[in-house]
């Protein structure tokens, strides 16, 4: 049977509205982004301890005493994680997703409910939204919207429409019929037996459905999070990306606190918005634990601690920086992004060092390579220091080159390899493999499915050695490729994993590069840095500082080797200490004009 080429249908009817539609979806997103800034703005504002008694109070008035104190205590713990200004970006997010959702999936249910057509037609829609994996509409939201929050809102909000939809009909189609009968024989109009009679029946599954929306959109957020919306979803992807067992757990934490307040609180606000729920918490209302305050205590509650915050200016203020002879930035923000491979995130955080010493505000976010290069090209990134060049990002350059600047090199040359403990005998070369499949287990440990050197080595190296079919290339990350080399290493069993040289992980095991005597893998590549188009002119002094930038084997390593001893989030502290062991090093990679440049100790 031919093949139906479906996907080539997608894609020319994807760049077709990219091509023509590229204002619309500006548009939306300088609405969704306005909408999500000023709402993370408000959250933000206050001290953390703060708004989780605002949130308390607030569940105090919906759901009783007891809501309060866990609602707190809750809060409460993810500020004491050091996840508060993360876990304030994702209620952002979800809640921006959550109202244009319902401003979206009520009407339409409303529709639906009314004519048997449109429910007819919806039907399809929705089945297909709600059993499409969530993670492909992640794809056609970076290309319209690009990387960051309208993305990941957009694609967190159609993951969430559909049960906003289907409880919003299911509601108002279960009205008895026979009151809405009555109310017709009245004379009362269609829109009112809508807004009088069906809409308050129907409240409590439609706030059913308002649930859903939520619980579905914070499930949404950390897959969210790899087209850089930040927030709880960044953190998980980032824990993802370097097995971070720890972290990760500390930010499923963080969603789980969210989660819950949210499930609570939209349940109990159904109950407050429904005549019959309200009746009927009124009945139930007997103890001291389940006493909540009338809303205007509510509302005077959380005017004291308004006020109390700032009588204590626990709002803060605007600091108020001098000006130096290294302060060449002046506060512009830079955004860097970085693959986690150990080479980039050593030089991102380097940069981000010597940038924020030199006077710019760095921030910096983790992607894939797809997304890293769409959002550089897209020119919502500055630069990012880690393209392997010309061979193992030559798709990404090949696609993307035009749209880009290319800093310069900064290290090289580099390799790519299979590699083996030392202790495996008999396999040599990548040539020695072919055999010896059942002794590995048929299996290659692979890295990132996006990285360059995984399509190289499906497409290339086990073509040319005659190793397809006998090895599976397992995908993964790198720090989950790093896990089973020492596991396996520690048990002296035989694996086979991609590597680069050069990487920390040759220091620490007794490896072996498996040659390559046909050349599959190509020349070594050059690490070079690329920015956005037009960063060199807006930039000219960082683009100097980049150009000129080196790197010799010794440093590198032995920055990466601190930063896997500092620990996760303890980046940039590696860094630090890295860097004052090796003085002068700031001063020779971004020298400031009148400050005589000094040349630095090898790392």
């Amino acid at each position: 049977m031919p093949r139906l080429p479906l996907g080539d249908w997608v894609d020319s009817g994807v760049n077709w509205l990219v091509d023509h539609l590229s204002w619309l979806f500006d548009a939306v997103r300088v609405v969704v982004e306005g909408m999500y800034d000023g709402l993370d703005a408000v959250l933000a504002a206050p001290q953390p301890l703060l708004l989780a008694g605002i949130l308390a109070v607030l569940a105090w008035w919906l759901r009783g005493l007891t809501a309060g104190v866990l609602a707190f205590a809750g809060f409460a713990l993810v500020d004491s994680l050091n996840l508060w200004d993360q876990a304030m970006s994702t209620l952002a997010l979800v809640l921006v997703a959550t109202v244009i959702a319902l401003v979206i999936s009520v009407p339409l249910g409303i529709w639906a409910a009314r004519s048997k057509a449109v429910g007819a037609a919806l039907r399809p829609v929705l089945d297909l939204l709600q059993t499409m994996p969530s993670m492909v509409l992640l794809i056609p939201a970076i290309l319209f919207f690009g990387l960051g929050t309208a993305a990941g809102v957009i694609a967190t909000l159609i993951f969430a429409l559909a049960p906003g939809v289907r409880m919003t009909e299911l509601g108002i189609r279960q009205v008895d019929a026979e009151l809405v009968e009555a109310a017709e024989a009245f004379g009362t109009t269609p829109r009112d037996i809508l807004w009088r009679v069906q809409l308050p029946l129907a409240l409590p599954t439609i706030m059913a459905g308002v649930n859903q929306v939520i619980m579905l959109g914070l499930s949404m957020v950390v897959i969210a999070g790899m087209v850089g919306t930040g927030g709880l979803g960044g953190a998980v992807n980032e824990a993802i990306g370097q097995l971070d067992i720890g972290y990760g757990f500390e930010a499923g934490v963080g969603i789980v606190v969210l989660a819950i307040y949210l499930d609570r609180m939209s349940g109990a606000l159904g109950t407050q918005l429904s005549p019959l729920g309200r009746r009927a918490a009124a009945g139930a209302r007997t103890a001291a634990w389940s006493h909540r305050p009338r809303p205007a205590v509510a509302v005077v509650g959380v005017v004291v601690l308004a006020l109390v915050a700032g009588g204590m200016n626990v709002f803060g203020s605007a600091g108020t920086s001098e000006a130096s002879g290294t302060d060449i930035g002046r506060g512009k923000e830079l955004k860097l992004g970085y693959i986690p491979w150990d080479e980039g995130i050593a030089s991102t955080f380097l940069w981000k060092e010597m940038l924020e010493e030199r006077g710019f505000k760095v921030t910096t976010s983790q992607y894939a390579a797809g997304p890293l290069y769409t959002g550089l090209a897209a020119g919502q990134l500055d630069f990012e220091t880690d393209s392997w060049l010309p061979t193992t990002h030559a798709e990404y350059w090949k696609k993307y080159g035009s749209r880009l600047e290319d800093v310069g090199s900064w290290y090289g040359p580099t390799s790519l390899e299979l590699t083996v403990p030392s202790y495996v005998k008999d396999v040599n070369s990548l040539a020695d493999l072919k055999g010896h499949a059942s002794e590995f287990g048929g299996k290659i440990i692979g890295i990132e499915p996006s990285a360059g050197e995984m399509a190289l080595l499906k497409d290339k190296v086990l073509n040319e050695y005659g190793l397809k079919g006998q090895f599976q290339v397992v995908d993964g990350s790198t720090p989950a490729m790093l896990a089973e080399l020492k596991r396996d290493y520690a048990r002296k069993q035989p694996v086979i994993v991609t590597l680069w040289s050069p990487h920390w992980a040759y220091s620490a095991y007794d490896l072996k590069k498996l040659k390559d005597p046909m050349g599959a893998w190509g020349r070594g590549d050059r690490v070079h840095t690329l920015a956005r188009k037009g960063f060199a002119a807006d930039n000219p002094e960082v683009a100097k500082w980049l150009k000129d930038f080196s790197m010799t084997e010794k440093q590198l390593t032995g920055l990466e080797q601190r930063i896997q001893q500092a620990g996760k989030g303890k980046e940039q502290d590696a860094v630090r200490a890295w860097l004052k062991k090796n003085p002068g090093l700031v001063d020779k990679w971004a020298p400031v004009p009148g400050k005589g440049a000094r040349s630095g100790a090898a790392g």
